[in-house]
C-alpha cells in the first residue's frame, strides 16, 4: 500500500510532528506500507510572523496536483492545517477523493498567546478544515473528548510511539553541572510554558535543550539556567540519559512524544496533570503529575530509572502504525492484506470514526495499552 502524507512541518525543523512522521514512515516498512511525503521542499516560502525559524510554503495548486499524481498513492493523509494541507485538501475535494487528517497542534492556544484572537474563532476554522476528512486522528483520549465537545466529528485514535533503539540509557553525556539535573527539551517558545519551569526554586541545575523565538529573553531572565541549543535525536538521547528528571511544563501539547523519549532513556518525568502527560504518564510510577511543578520535580527524583525504561519499551511504534494504517485503509475503501500474525487483532484499537460508543472503545483501548 502506498500512502502520501501532506505536511507543512518538515526538515530542517526539529519537533514532535516531524519526528512522529519520520518514525511512522520507518516503522511502516515492516507492514508493507510505503509512505511518501508531500512537503514544502521546492516551494518558495515566507517566514512565519512572530516565529523566527518557521516558514510557510507558497503553494502552487498545479504543482501540488502534479506531485500527488506522480506519487499515485492508494491513500492520502493530511498531517497539518497549513498551506500544504489546505492545497491537498482542495485537490481531494475537487476530485471527491477521500482523505484522512490528524490534529497534532493546539494552534488556537498558540495563536492566542501571541495575538488577541479568541480561541473559539480558530477552533471554528480548524473544525471546518477537518470536517471534510473521512477520519481525523487524535493522539489521546482526553484530546478526543476535548475536540468532541468543540464539535469535531469522525475522530479516531492514533497514539504515538518511541524509537527505543535511538532513545536508550546508554552513552549518557557527561554533564559537568551540579546535580540533580532537571532537563526540558523542545521549542523555546511562549506556548511551551518554560517560565513555569525556569522560575522554580530547585536544587542543582536547570537545562534547556532546543531553540526558538523565546530563547533570547529567557537567557536574559534566567542566567543560571543552561541553554544547550538544538540537538539531533541521537545527541538529545545522550542528554536525556544524563538527566535526573525530565520536566515537561507545557499546558498545550496534544501528546508530548518527548516524554516517551525521556522515559526510554531511563529518566522520570515531572509535569502538570493536563492533556498529554495525563495520557502518557497517567498513574504509572514513571512520572509525577502535580499542579505544583516544583513538588513534582522533587518527587520524581525518587522514581526508578529501570521502571522508566521498561515503560517505554512497551510503547514502541508497532501499535501506532497499526492504528494509522487501519484508518487510511478504511478511508480509501481498501482491505490491504498484511502478513504479520495478529495484526488484525489490533484493529479494535483503531478508535473508528466516532459515535459516542466508538469514542468509549478508543478510550478503553488506549487505557488498556498503557497499563
Amino acid at each position: 500500500m502506498r500512502v502520501l502524507i501532506a505536511t507543512d512541518a518538515w526538515h530542517p525543523q526539529v519537533n514532535g510532528v516531524v519526528r512522529t512522521l519520520t518514525s511512522l514512515a520507518k516503522a511502516a516498512d515492516a507492514f508493507d506500507v510505503a509512505i511518501q511525503f508531500l512537503t514544502p521542499e521546492g516551494f518558495p516560502s515566507l517566514q512565519l510572523p512572530t516565529y523566527p525559524g518557521l516558514r510557510i510554503a507558497l503553494c502552487n495548486p498545479g504543482e501540488i496536483a502534479r506531485r500527488i499524481e506522480s506519487a499515485a498513492p492508494d491513500a492520502i493523509h493530511i498531517a497539518t492545517e497549513g498551506p500544504i494541507g489546505y492545497c491537498v485538501r482542495a485537490y481531494c475535494r475537487r476530485r471527491r477523493r477521500p482523505f484522512t487528517t490528524s490534529f497534532t497542534t493546539r494552534f488556537p492556544e498558540y495563536i492566542s498567546a501571541r495575538a488577541p484572537i479568541p480561541e473559539a474563532w480558530t477552533y471554528g476554522v480548524l473544525q471546518r478544515f477537518h470536517a471534510a476528512a473521512a477520519v481525523t486522528m487524535v493522539s489521546t483520549p482526553s484530546l478526543m473528548s476535548a475536540l468532541t465537545q468543540r464539535g469535531f466529528r469522525n475522530l479516531g485514535m492514533w497514539t504515538r510511539g518511541v524509537d527505543t533503539d535511538v532513545f536508550h540509557p546508554d552513552g549518557a553525556v557527561d554533564l559537568a553541572f551540579p546535580r540533580p539535573i532537571f532537563v526540558t527539551a523542545g521549542r523555546v517558545a511562549v506556548e511551551k510554558n518554560l517560565d513555569a519551569f525556569l522560575s522554580l526554586d530547585l536544587p542543582g541545575t536547570k537545562v534547556v535543550i532546543g531553540d526558538g523565538p523565546h530563547e533570547d529573553e529567557l537567557r536574559r531572565r534566567c542566567p543560571e539556567a543552561k541553554f544547550l541549543g538544538l540537538q539531533s535525536a541521537e545527541v538529545l538521547a545522550r542528554h536525556l540519559a544524563a538527566a535526573d528528571v525530565f520536566v515537561f511544563p507545557s499546558l498545550t501539547d496534544t501528546f508530548g512524544v518527548v516524554q516517551l523519549e525521556a522515559l526510554a532513556c531511563g529518566t522520570p518525568v515531572a509535569a502538570f496533570p493536563v492533556t498529554g502527560p495525563k495520557d502518557v504518564i497517567g498513574d504509572s510510577p514513571v512520572g509525577v503529575l502535580h499542579h505544583d511543578l516544583r513538588a513534582a520535580c522533587l518527587a520524581a527524583l525518587d522514581l526508578s530509572r529501570q521502571d522508566c525504561r521498561q515503560f517505554a519499551l512497551a510503547h514502541g511504534w508497532e501499535r501506532s502504525v497499526r492504528q494509522f494504517v487501519g484508518h487510511v485503509e478504511r478511508a480509501a475503501g481498501r482491505s490491504h492484506e498484511r502478513s504479520h500474525a495478529g495484526q488484525y487483532a489490533a484493529m479494535r484499537d483503531l478508535g473508528a470514526p466516532n459515535s459516542s460508543r466508538r469514542i468509549a472503545v478508543a478510550d478503553g483501548a488506549t487505557d488498556t495499552a498503557s497499563q
